[in-house]
């Protein structure tokens, strides 16, 4: 076999905007769903730029009907004069060339604190959108220019006369980078409230004009606005409008010569920990040295004065950072000139000077409200100190579980029915509602790689647990032992036995309670297997239909309802075809049977309530097989908003729970209460 030359003639030069359609993954990440609304997120974060630096207070998104979306700003509008060096318009070098734009820092820079440090943006979504428009507001003037595929289609125009001040992005995404161009309206939503939030003071409105007008409705396009003065003070309250508060926020803040910090913080009586950060309003969910500054200060200065006023004893040992952060949400806030961040999904802040800046804030402005507030500083140590406690009683109920788990195969729980395989990239857990279902499951499994556990009824609901209490419940005790790699402080994941844990319950009420229950735990105490895509969640079918020799499994009404319009019947009108309830309804029973002859055999369908109704093979035709059945994958891409609904749905506080179901009820069917 000849080998080829490699010679000068292989090396490929990617130029403008091509090296973004050649591998977009290089910058947003990827080119499902999350990389589709990054496009909208490095749009927004221009104007939020614009916001952070005095010069805009509002920013309009538009869904539109043709696909495309639309930010549009009240800032000083991007500018269109000649680039002195590349003898084109500011505009066009900042939507076609890769690190472009006046957010690098520096007197001068044309912005003092960013959030779009790369500089790549507003290009990247124009090289990744089929079409873009580009509107300014500037000098009494709209000035226009568009573009297809990163490219202009005509040079800067102007297009009349304006009072208006701004800038103006409506794009298209590329149906050919992305697997899908439709925008979650709850995604964008839910990050935009964050945003406001952090700019306090912004009003921020979205539009949505997709689809026709409803009839007679005269709330069209439905438009939804956020601006809260409160800023994180008011977040935290957000957060934690569902769980009983320790006091009212606590909000720090300092200015500094480059930016500012911004604290704040609120004790409730739940068990677990939301701590929050940002710089220049990206969300580092990895944290960084912002963060590490905020805990160590925090753990320090409530030891401080615990010791100070009595509350630790001498002879006691020091709250842990763990005891100090049960049940605490926080917000922590940095703004500064020259962010360093890890890569463009900038996850984490590595710039160190910011842990001193933090930690000295939290030092002085909380040891000086506790000094000040003598009963709400008694509050919050009380409640670390009882987390310590059960902090202490926990760790011997957990070192149980993990001693009689500790010898793989030997000490599994008796009900679990494992598979032969030692691999867990091949293995699958699937956690049962109930025995029957259990057993059914069991017998119609690949023992080699699908083991099967079946817990009885609902197991214990983790929100309003602690620990040691947790770990009492034989179900979750179960459960822990088989995935094999402990809890708490002592986990380890490259233990895990099986890397698909599958949730199989029935699609009534009790089942989706059930899954409710089991989610809450995994979310709370194993996350990392909900961020790694270890989680799924069975679709068993609603209905067998049935006619003649077709049979097909149907796994919503939607589906059955286009089923039965292919066979040419009525699914109302078979369903309720049963046995004539008295002899004057011969004649009809006679022109249905007619109509029945006319149109074939009869259909038949079974609605399935319960796994337990199903054979083996049936359950392992639908549910099992790798082949043929159908999951959905867990995901957690906001955990905030995560967070909230696991409060709301499984937390003590009934008023929010109540007004969530009122909210989300319409529509509901087949509802079995």
């Amino acid at each position: 076999m000849a080998q080829k030359k490699y010679t000068a003639e292989q090396i490929q030069v990617l130029e403008g905007l091509e090296p973004v359609r050649k591998r977009p993954g290089m910058y947003i990440g990827s080119t499902d769903t999350r990389g589709l609304h990054h496009l909208i997120v490095e749009v927004v974060d221009n104007s939020l730029d614009e916001a952070m630096a005095g010069y805009c207070n509002h920013i309009i998104i538009t869904f539109h009907d043709d696909g495309s979306v639309s930010v549009e700003d009240n800032g000083r509008g991007i500018p269109v004069d000649m680039h002195p060096h590349l003898k084109k318009s500011a505009l066009e070098v900042v939507l076609t060339t890769l690190h472009a734009g006046g957010k690098f820092g520096g007197d001068d820079s044309g912005y003092k604190v960013s959030s779009g440090l790369h500089g790549v943006g507003s290009s990247v979504v124009n090289a990744l959108s089929i079409h873009m428009r580009a509107e300014v507001y500037r000098d009494g003037k709209v000035h226009v220019q568009e573009y297809k595929r990163g490219k202009p289609l005509f040079e800067l125009k102007i297009e009349g006369k304006t009072q208006k001040k701004g800038t103006l992005i409506r794009f298209t995404p590329d149906s050919e980078i992305f697997d899908t161009t439709e925008f979650s309206l709850d995604h964008v939503l839910t990050w935009l409230r964050q945003q406001a939030y952090l700019t306090s003071g912004i009003t921020i409105s979205v539009m949505d004009a997709r689809g026709k007008r409803p009839e007679g409705d005269q709330k069209y396009p439905k438009l939804y606005r956020f601006c809260f003065a409160g800023g994180i003070a008011a977040y935290v309250a957000h957060l934690n409008e569902t769980s009983q508060k320790i006091g009212e926020p606590i909000f720090f803040e300092k200015e500094m010569p480059d930016g500012n910090v911004e604290v704040a913080i609120q004790y409730t009586n739940s068990f677990q920990e939301c701590v929050m950060s940002f710089a220049n309003h990206v969300h580092t969910i990895e944290g960084g040295h912002h963060l590490t500054g905020f805990k160590a200060a925090l753990t320090r200065t409530i030891n401080a004065y615990a010791r100070q006023y009595g509350l630790l004893k001498e002879k006691d040992d020091n709250l842990t950072a763990d005891d100090v952060r049960e049940g605490l949400t926080a917000v922590v806030s940095v703004r500064l000139p020259e962010p360093q961040f890890e890569g463009q999904t900038k996850g984490k802040l590595g710039n160190a000077e910011m842990k001193t800046a933090v930690e000295t804030v939290v030092n002085e402005q909380l040891a000086q409200y506790l000094e000040e507030h003598p009963s709400e500083g008694k509050n919050i140590v009380n409640k670390c100190l009882l987390a310590s406690r059960a902090r202490l009683a926990a760790r011997a109920a957990r070192d149980s579980v993990i001693r009689k788990g500790a010898l793989e195969g030997m000490m599994l729980p008796g009900k679990l029915a494992d598979c032969s395989s030692k691999d867990p990239a091949e293995c699958e857990l699937y956690i049962v509602e109930g025995e029957s279902a259990g057993g059914t499951a069991k017998q119609g499994r690949v023992r080699e790689f699908q083991a099967i556990l079946p817990l009885k009824g609902k197991i214990l609901n983790v929100e309003q647990a602690r620990l040691d209490r947790m770990l009492a419940n034989n179900e979750i005790k179960s459960l822990v032992i088989a995935l094999g790699i402990g809890i708490g402080d002592v986990k380890d994941m490259s233990k895990l036995r099986y890397h698909r844990i599958v949730i199989m319950t029935d699609a009534d009420v009790d089942g989706a309670h059930i899954r409710t229950l089991i989610l809450t735990f995994f979310f709370r105490y194993f996350p990392e297997l909900i961020e790694n895509g270890h989680m799924y969640i069975a679709q068993p079918p609603l209905y067998k239909l049935q006619k003649g020799k077709d049979m097909r499994y149907v796994y919503t009404d939607e589906e059955k309802a286009e089923i039965m319009k292919e066979w040419g019947n009525e699914a109302e009108e078979i369903e309720e075809s049963e046995e004539p309830g008295s002899v004057e309804d011969s004649q009809e029973v006679d022109e249905h049977d007619l109509k029945q002859k006319k149109r074939g055999p009869r259909v038949n369908i079974q609605r399935y309530k319960g796994l337990g109704e199903m054979t083996a093979q049936q359950l392992w035709e639908t549910t099992m097989d790798p082949e043929r059945r159908i999951m959905l994958q867990v995901t957690m891409e906001d955990a905030q908003a995560a967070n909230l609904v696991f409060s709301t749905l499984m937390g003590s506080e009934v008023a929010p729970r109540k007004k969530f179901i009122q909210s989300h009820a319409k529509g509901v069917k087949n509802l079995d209460v």
